[in-house]
Parts: C-alpha cells; structure tokens; sequence
C-alpha cells in the first residue's frame, strides 16, 4: 500500500519539477488589454462576432484583427468603451440592423407548386425558386432559422420575415441564411447616402415622391399606432414634415393604385398627424448623429433646400454652419407662404429641431456683400453648399411698367412676415395661376380688398396651382378669367388706376409644349384697379455672386452646376434648390438638399463622389393591370376639417386642420403596400388573393428607433 503512494508521489513531484521548467522556458507573457477588453465585452459567448468566445474576440480586437465594433451584443457603448482603452478610432461604429428588400410575399406569381423542403436556400435550387419575381423573397424562413436572437418571425398573411428592432444585434446570420440576397444590414449613414434605383421594388407613390419617403411603410406604422416610428420614417428623407404635411401637393396621391376603382390615399394628411402628434408633445423624438468626422460644411441659404442639407450633413457627422440673408431661417416657406396655409410657429417647430442637432445659423448676412465664397473656404470650411433660393420676382416689362401699385408676387407676400409695410388697396388685379398666384389673390381679400380678379392667358386646365387651391380661392370670392392676356398698365400722377386686357385663344404649338396665344381682335378693355401683383415667375439673383467669386450660371439665370453631383464650376462648391433647378416644389427642394448632402459627404470624405448606378427617374411602373377587381372599395374618411369661408375673411387663421387618430388609422389601413413587380396576381385562389390584397402586409424594414416619446 506504501509503495504506490510514495511511487505516485515521486512521480508527481518530477512532473511538477518538469512543468516547472517548462513553464520557464515557454512563458507566454500575455497582453494584459486582452483581459481588459474581455471584462468590456458582455460575456454572451453568443458567436455573432464569428468567434468562438468573447476571450477571444477580445484577443482579435486587440491584435487588430477584427473592430472595436464586432460585438453586436455590446453595440455602441460596448465598442465606445473599447476604443477609450485602446485608443482605437471607433468613427462610424453606428448600429446596424438587418432588413429586406421584398415587400411582395405570396402575391408574386407562382411558376409551380412547391412541396420540398422548407428551406429557402433548398427551394432555390430547383429552377431558381417556385416565384417568378427575380427579386422575391420566397418565404420559407431560412433567415428565421439562422437567427440566434429570435429577432425574426415570419408573418403569417405575407409570409414575409418581420425584424424585431429590439432584438437584432446586426449579427448578419440572416444575411448569410438567404439565398436571394435580399436582407441587409443598415445603419442610419446607410439611409441617408442611399438613392432609389431601378433594381428595387417600389410602390409607385414611392417612386413618384421627389424626396423618396418609404411611404407604404410610414402608413404601416400609422395604422398600428406606432406614431413615432412612422414620424422617424419619415424624416429619413424629410426633415420639414410639419411644414410639408400642410403645403405639399401630393404628387404621390396621383400614382396611388386606389384611384383604379375608389379614392387615392390621403398620404399628406397622414403625415400632417403624425408630425402634430409629437409637436403637441412638446417632445422631439431624438435624432441619431453619427461620431464627428472633423470637417466642416458651409450651408448658404437657410432655406428647404439648405436645411435638408445641414439636416443630413449633421446626422452624417460634419460640423455645419448655415448663412442666411433673411432675418430668419425658413426661406420661400416663411416669407412667401400665407399663415392660413402655414404658421410661423408650425415652420419653427421643424427648423427648432434641426438646430438642435449642433447645426451654427448665422442670419442677415448675404453671399457676394456681406462675405464671399473664398471667405468661407479662408475660415477652414471644407465645402461649401448654395441654396439661395429664387428671390427675383419676374416681371412683365409692359407700358406703364413704372406706375405704383405693381408689384411682384414675392414681394407682396414677403411684407406679411417683415416690419415692411403691407401693401394695401381696394381692387387688386393677380397676373397668374400658380399656387404664389393664388396665396397673393386669398392674401389681398384678408387684408382688406374689396375685389380681387385673376387673369391667365391660358385655358383654366393649364393652372400650376394645386387644385384645392384654386378651388378655395374661387370659394373665397377671387375671381377668375382664363384666355386674358395684360396689354399696358393705366396710370394717372404715377399711380396706376388700372390694365388694359385682350381675350385670346390657344392654338397647338408645332415644336410642343405651351400652346401659341393669339390675341382676339376688337376684345380689348379697361379693368379698373390701384394694385397690380405680378405672379409669372421668379430667378436667382446671381450679378453678386458671380462678380464676387466667378461662379458660372446658365442662360436661364440658374447656377450651373452637374446634374449627377451638384459641384458647380468652383471645386468644392455644390449648389441645388430653386437657385439651380429655378422655381420648383418644396419637397423637391428637400431631395435637392438630401442629394447635395451626399455628394458633399463623399467629397470631404474620399474626395470622390461615386456615381449612383440604375438611378431612378420618376420610374413609374408600365401598363397598369386591373389587378384590384377583387379589392372592396373603400372611400376615404381622411377628410381634413375646414374653418367656413365666412371665418376666413379678415384672419390669417389656418383654413385646413388635422385628421384625428382614428382617421390616421383607417386612412392608413386602405394602403395596398404596393410593389412594382408584384402586383396581385389572378392565378391565386379566390380567397387567397382577397387576403393579400385586402389585408396587405405588416412592414418588415424596421430599424431600432424609438417608438415612443422619450421621458
């Protein structure tokens, strides 16, 4: 019994003795950040950075292998304090989370019945998938069974994956588990930069929105009550919803597949309550930025268009400083648009909370006087964008011209938001018939006219002006004559008195375009009137700038600049807006601003700006199929309140209000979530097809945003 204890322990004590001086001669003097790091990490040992544990991620981070921002369950904070220990750069470590491109689900058309295995990437291999769509999702679930945080399910009507934004880690093993390439991982950056393309799959309210706002998503949080959400959806590419949500004209609601057998969409009134349910809050729902990059971007202009641009410039990381000539910020929206369309305080509220974003505004200084191009690029700013807006009122240079009592549009409008005097008079005669027109006539009867007549040379059909617009003001008592053409202004003592007029007729121009005006012989007559407004067009007034810094303008009185990136003949100087485009919608001046952002990001950023491939035009899907024959038709309720005409008169009060929630959410729910490709396809049964077109699906691109106010 002896024996073996006292053999055992001799041989425990020569293994020791070897160990011993192995250990002397192989020590491994380890890294002691790797310890550190590993204690940073969360310990979840969940294999979502690639690998096998956290020691050794940690390890990887520390030899600079992997990022400091590869745990995507520590995410920012994680990779925040990581980079304060090594010192590491964590600039651009945004959270990134997983979405998918498909929004058709089972209405693709089926090229045969597929009973394999339930697995996408199984399916795939016979002839490319059972649906005929090329960018289809095929809705077997292999992303639902890679992931390991049960941040997927599959819904049930679209059989379409759904992300969880409180579970996706950004791990990207859905990526990996989809055979189409169809799921993503996408940060905030992501977002900004991207532009629509011909390859994606859009609803054609979608593709006809100049700002490219995911509407059918934005709809798909409304009618959940997800107020916040869609409201942040929006403001992915709109920063000014307050605002637009009263003035924009809707060009989305001309392509809403609906009008085929009931109403459109009221879109805009979906979005004017959702930006009122936070501004009646008082609480912002809070914008991501990302980590500052250093550079500095000048904004000239603090218009929508610059706006936009210092809005998204910010949120990409770039210090920015906006130069505006006016008093305040807010551009054509606050000193040409009447209060009863929008108020100060409501454009405010959407200026407010992009200055809060760290955005500098210097006010009352003018490019060309007050301080030039090569003043700002001396004062270390790293590019420059111009958005001066069109400010020059256009005039007709008729007989009489020279009288008082004429005026432009903008300059009428202007007085109402200045300490300038406000034009008065009693019989006001408006030269035009675009939306200016119309704000210039409604504007005169609030501030006292006694009458108001409107003349264009054109038929009525041919009015720029929105619609409703030009039906209020007819309700309002403007009156309005169509084929009237001004011939000379009429004066006495330098004062007009009033304007001779012709009647005319319209003949087909042969080169296209406006049709040729003919003047009616023997139709001229005198209208009396002591205010002529002048509302044919605007321009930019450039003589300063170009005498100033030499920037080259176009033979329409337009800055020149290229189409693809907006840099104008000055390196470094990108320009968009009214001043480049001349006179155009507000929220086409907000994508202008969006569009120079990106360019302006890869410039200061790479020094250059890459091209955007299969670039979207307004792609309207071809040939509109009867595809909603088995669609209930459902009118809309979204019916905006309106004050009484009688209460309008002598008030600038706002005419139009605001849907309710109920409204909202039943509004939102008539939405078809449309895509180009996969219309509702009459092989499906009868009752399947009633489901997906009647029920369409809950949307799946969701990012990690907050849903609520914040306390």
């Amino acid at each position: 019994m002896i024996t073996p204890i006292v053999l055992l322990t001799s041989i425990g004590f020569v293994a020791a003795v070897i160990l011993g001086i192995a250990g002397r001669l192989f020590y491994v003097d380890e890294d002691p950040r790797i310890e550190a790091v590993a204690n940073l990490l969360p310990g979840a040992n969940c294999g979502g950075c690639g690998q096998a544990g956290c020691n050794a991620t940690a390890e990887a981070i520390v030899q600079r292998r992997l990022e400091v921002n590869v745990c995507v369950v520590g995410g920012t904070e994680t990779a925040e304090a990581i980079g304060t220990l090594l010192g590491y750069d964590v600039t651009g470590s945004e959270p990134k989370l997983a979405c998918s491109t498909c929004e058709g689900g089972y209405r693709a058309a089926r090229k045969y019945h597929y009973s394999g295995l339930q697995d996408c990437r199984a399916a795939l291999q016979l002839y490319h998938g059972f649906i005929r769509c090329e960018n289809g999702c095929l809705g077997l679930g292999s992303c639902f069974k890679a992931c390991k945080f049960s941040a997927i399910r599959m819904d049930n009507v679209s059989g379409l994956p759904v992300f969880d934004p409180d579970r996706c880690v950004g791990c990207g093993s859905c990526i990996e588990a989809c055979p189409k390439g169809i799921i993503s991982l996408v940060g905030e950056k992501t977002k900004i930069l991207h532009w629509n393309q011909y390859t994606q799959c859009l609803s054609p309210c979608r593709q006809r929105c100049p700002a490219q706002i995911n509407i059918p998503k934005y709809l798909a949080h409304a009618r959940r009550g997800e107020y916040g959400a869609a409201l942040m959806t929006i403001k992915d590419n709109n920063p000014l919803p307050v605002a637009t949500g009263r003035v924009c004209p809707e060009l989305c609601a001309t392509e809403c597949r609906r009008t085929i057998n009931d109403d459109p969409l009221a879109i805009n009134p979906v979005k004017r309550f959702v930006s009122d349910w936070e501004r009646s809050s008082g609480k912002r729902i809070p914008v991501s930025v990302a980590a500052d990059t250093g550079y500095k971007i000048a904004v000239v202009g603090g218009g929508p268009s610059g706006l936009s641009a210092a809005y998204y410039l910010r949120r990409l990381g770039h210090q920015v400083e906006i130069f505006e000539k006016m008093p305040k910020l807010g551009g054509m929206p606050r000193y040409g648009i009447p209060d009863y369309r929008l108020s100060d305080e409501q454009l405010d509220w959407d200026i407010e909370g992009i200055l809060e974003l760290g955005i500098t505004a210097h006010t009352n200084v003018t490019l060309g006087k007050d301080f030039t191009i090569q003043f700002l690029r001396n004062n270390g700013f790293d590019a420059v964008y111009l958005a001066i807006g069109a400010w020059f009122g256009r005039m007709i240079p008729l007989e009489g011209k020279e009288l008082t009592g004429i005026y432009s549009g903008i300059d009428y409008l202007r007085r109402f938001h200045t300490d300038e005097e406000i034009i008065q008079g009693k019989r006001f005669v408006v030269i035009g018939a675009g939306n200016v027109a119309m704000d210039c006539a409604r504007s005169a009867l609030r501030a006292g006219a006694s009458s108001v007549l409107l003349i264009f040379r054109f038929s009525r059909d041919l009015m720029e002006a929105n619609a409703h617009e030009i039906t209020d003001a007819e309700n309002e008592g403007v009156i309005m004559r169509c084929l009237v053409s001004p011939v000379r202004f009429i004066g006495e003592n330098g004062r007009l008195t009033g304007i001779e007029v012709q009647e005319v007729t319209l003949r087909h121009s042969p080169t296209g375009g406006l049709p040729e005006v003919i003047p009616v012989e023997g139709s001229n007559e005198i209208v009396d009137c002591d205010v002529v407004i002048q509302a044919v067009g605007q321009a930019a007034d450039l003589n300063d700038i170009i005498a100033a810094d030499g920037l080259a303008k176009t033979r329409y009185s337009t800055i020149d600049a290229d189409e693809d990136t907006l840099q104008t003949s000055l390196p470094g100087v990108f320009a968009g807006g009214d001043c480049y485009s001349g006179p155009r919608l507000m929220v086409e001046a907000i994508a202008a601003g969006r569009y120079a952002a990106r360019s302006i990001h890869y410039y200061v950023t790479t020094g250059a700006i890459p091209p955007i491939e299969y670039r979207q035009r307004e792609m309207m899907a071809p040939a509109m199929i009867d595809s909603l024959v088995n669609v209930i038709p459902t009118p809309t309720s979204a019916i905006k309140p309106v004050i009484p005409v009688e209460d309008r008169m002598g008030t600038f009060r706002e005419v139009e209000g605001t849907i309710t929630e109920q409204q909202c959410q039943q509004e939102a729910n008539r939405c078809l979530n449309c895509g180009i490709y996969c219309y509702d396809q009459d092989d499906l049964p009868r009752d399947q097809t009633r489901i997906a077109r009647s029920c369409p699906n809950e949307p799946h691109i969701v990012e990690k945003e907050e849903m609520a106010l914040p306390n």
